[in-house]
């Protein structure tokens, strides 16, 4: 071997001991990437598995079948993220701000109760918004907004869920369900978190809507969540004859 060819060799062998630490290593395959169009599954927390609650009482009818969302479209949020069902639950994903779910079908407008599980999977906000008809008018139950532990009726009198006599702060665990319940009737509106009862209101002579902006898309029932990924299921209602 001539010299220079024996230099250059030489040089050669030494780049790849410096950029390999030793002896070179065939490179290895690329991972495979999704195939177009492919979703991609949610992981939800360990909690996620955990049986639901049995309903109290008699004559629920169910809004969510376990496996799709029929009965329901999404919401048109600018900037929502992907709604999808798996393992039995309706995951929104994060939105920026909303992502959420209309009710498509028939719902009453005054004296029923309606029931679902809630669970914040990641974020920091609202993860149930509940909107809902309150005769001819609509407002929304709010679990978990304001950074995370406000609860309240947006809106009475033009005052949201941060501003009126409904504003309560409580704590929420990521990866946690819990079963939010709200009855609506000639003149209350009354919620549940679990087994306690966070708002308890007489509407006689308020005036009740829901928080000007986008949530108005959530009319005239609809679940949403802000800038949080969220997951829902056991969504039912029944009709009551008062408070």
């Amino acid at each position: 071997m001539k010299r220079i060819e024996m230099v250059w060799w030489l040089s050669l062998c030494m780049g790849l001991v410096w950029e390999t630490g030793g002896a070179a290593e065939p490179a290895k395959p690329a991972a495979p990437s999704p195939a177009p169009g492919a979703e991609l599954k949610v992981t939800l927390p360990p909690g996620a598995a955990k049986p639901p609650a049995p309903f109290e009482g008699e004559g629920w009818q169910a809004m969510f079948d376990g496996q799709t969302l029929a009965g329901w479209r999404e919401t048109p949020f600018a900037g929502r993220g992907e709604v999808r069902c798996q393992d039995g639950v309706i995951v929104l994903n994060m939105g920026d701000p909303f992502t959420g779910i209309n009710w498509t079908n028939p719902f009453p407008k005054m004296n029923y109760e309606v029931a679902l599980d809630a669970m914040r999977v990641m974020g920091s906000d609202f993860f149930c918004g509940l909107t809902v008809p309150v005769g001819t008018n609509f407002c929304s139950l709010i679990v978990g907004g304001w950074g995370g532990s406000l609860v309240g009726i947006s809106s009475l009198d033009g005052m949201d869920a941060s501003e009126n006599e409904t504003t309560k702060f409580t704590s929420f665990d990521t990866g946690r369900w819990y079963r939010i319940r709200l009855r609506v009737t000639e003149k209350k509106i009354e919620a549940w978190i679990d087994k306690e009862k966070l708002v308890d209101v007489v509407t006689t002579g308020k005036r009740i809507s829901v928080r000007a902006g986008d949530i108005e898309l959530s009319e005239p029932f609809g679940l949403a969540a802000w800038q949080t990924t969220a997951a829902l299921r056991e969504i039912k209602y029944r009709r009551v004859s008062g408070p």
